[in-house]
């Protein structure tokens, strides 16, 4: 993972999490391991879904993962950028439906 994100001390201070907490961590990892499991999605549409929302959440760790996890998948560069694109548009959508709010204001 690029140093830029958020650096490895920031993983390492993650991780502090299996400590504290490893019932709670190993529950999310089941469940995490079940929501990615092949299902009535496939995994390689679970992963697209995945990388959409990691880049509307801004997590530049989900973003990493599951960018590989959908190449591993199967999906092609351009169904990557494609459902990269769904999320811009998903947040460009959030920001012009928000405008009533200005425009409310303004009246």
């Amino acid at each position: 993972m690029e140093e830029h994100f958020y650096g490895k001390k920031a993983i390492e201070r993650a991780a502090r999490m299996f400590t504290l907490k490893p019932e709670l961590m190993q529950a999310y990892l089941d469940f995490d391991g079940k929501v990615f499991s092949e299902g009535k999605l496939s995994t390689k549409t679970k992963e697209l879904a995945a990388v959409a929302c990691a880049h509307i959440t801004q997590c530049p760790y989900c973003i990493e993962g599951h960018t590989q996890r959908a190449k591993k998948a199967g999906a092609t560069d351009e169904e990557i950028a494609e459902a990269i694109f769904v999320a811009v548009a998903m947040r460009a959508g959030g920001s012009m439906a928000h405008s009533c709010i200005a425009m409310g204001t303004l009246e």
